[in-house]
C-alpha cells in the first residue's frame, strides 16, 4: 500500500467574502488567534506524515510563500533582542525534511482545475487535498485519521459530515452504503443539490485522499457553472471504476470561508490558547456574564 506523502493545498481563490481584508492579502493568511489558516492546514498534513506540500497559488498569494520561507532579517532581530521563544516558533514553522513547492493556477477555473495543476508534481501515487478554509479541531488530526483509513481500505477517502438538509445546496452530497461505524462506500455524488433533491445529508468537506487516476477524469471533465471544473464531478466518475469511501471524521469543523465560521473558530481557539485562555475568558465574562467552554 503506497503511503500518502504529498498534499495539495488549493490556495488560488480570491477570498471575495472577506473583502476588503483580502484585497492584497490571501484569505489563507487570515489569522486564527496567532497562526494563519494555511499554517493550521500544513501542521495537520505534517501530523499525518506528509512531507511534500504542494501549494496551487494565484496572483497576490506571495505572502504564503514568504510565510514558509526563511526570514533572515526577522530571525536576526529576534535573536539580538533575546526573544528566544518567538525565534524558535518562527524557525519551527516547518519540520526538518518537509518540502514546499508552488505552482501557479493562471485562471480561477474551480477546485478540480486547481488539483489538476498539481498533476506533474504528484505523479503516480495517492495524495491528499486539504482546503485551509475548513479548519478542523480534533484530538487526532483529521488527515491522520484519514491516512489510517486509507491504509486499511486502499482506495480514495473523502471526509464528510452530516449537514442540515436546508444547506445541501452549499455542498457536494454523497449517496453511500454503510461499511462500519463512520465509514461507508460512496455510490454516487452530486454537487450542490437542492434540499428536496439531495440523496442524503452527508456533505463533503475540505479533506480528501485521492487516487492518482483522478487526474484522468479531471483532464476530460467538462466545465460546469461559471466555467469551473468540479472535483466532485471527477470523483463521481472515479467511483465507477475504483472504491471511494466516505469517512465521518472525529472533530469540530469551522467553515472559515464564511465570516461567522471564522469568528466562531477565533473564539473557540482563543478559549483553548495556553497563554490567552484565562484572560480571554475573563473578558468574555465581562461582556456576557459567563463564557461557554471551548470544544474539547
Amino acid at each position: 500500500m503506497a503511503k500518502v506523502t504529498k498534499a495539495v493545498f488549493p490556495v488560488a481563490g480570491l477570498g471575495t467574502r472577506f473583502l476588503p481584508a483580502t484585497k492584497a492579502s490571501p484569505k489563507e493568511m487570515l489569522p486564527v488567534v496567532d497562526k494563519p489558516l494555511i499554517q493550521y492546514a500544513v501542521e495537520e498534513a505534517v501530523a499525518a506524515g506528509i512531507t511534500d506540500m504542494i501549494f496551487v497559488t494565484g496572483r497576490s498569494k506571495r505572502a504564503i510563500e514568504d510565510h514558509f520561507d526563511k526570514a533572515y532579517e526577522l530571525e536576526a532581530e529576534l535573536q539580538a533582542k533575546g526573544k528566544t521563544k518567538l525565534l524558535k516558533e518562527v524557525r519551527g514553522l516547518l519540520p526538518e525534511g518537509v518540502l514546499c513547492v508552488y505552482v501557479r493556477q493562471a485562471e480561477a477555473l474551480g477546485l478540480g482545475h486547481a488539483v489538476l495543476c498539481a498533476k506533474h508534481l504528484v505523479g503516480d501515487e495517492p495524495f491528499a487535498v486539504i482546503l485551509a478554509d475548513d479548519l478542523i479541531d480534533a484530538k487526532v488530526p483529521v488527515m491522520k485519521q484519514m491516512t489510517q483509513v486509507h491504509a486499511k481500505s486502499g482506495g480514495s477517502v473523502i471526509a464528510v459530515q452530516n449537514v442540515p438538509r436546508e444547506e445541501t445546496s452549499s455542498y457536494g452530497i454523497v449517496s453511500s452504503e454503510p461499511i462500519s461505524k463512520g465509514l461507508s462506500k460512496i455510490t454516487a455524488m452530486v454537487e450542490k443539490p437542492r434540499p428536496e433533491e439531495a440523496p442524503s445529508t452527508l456533505g463533503v468537506v475540505g479533506r480528501y485522499i485521492l487516487s492518482p487516476h483522478i487526474f484522468r477524469f479531471l483532464e476530460t471533465a467538462r466545465p460546469g457553472a461559471g466555467r469551473e471544473i468540479q472535483l466532485t464531478d471527477a470523483i463521481a466518475r472515479l467511483l465507477r471504476e475504483e472504491s471511494v469511501v466516505a469517512y465521518e471524521f472525529d472533530g469540530q469543523r469551522y467553515d472559515c470561508g464564511s465570516k461567522i465560521g471564522y469568528l466562531q473558530a477565533t473564539v473557540a481557539y482563543a478559549l483553548k490558547h495556553p497563554e490567552l485562555a484565562d484572560e480571554f475568558r475573563g473578558y468574555m465574562n465581562t461582556l456576557f456574564g459567563s463564557t461557554p467552554k471551548a470544544p474539547s
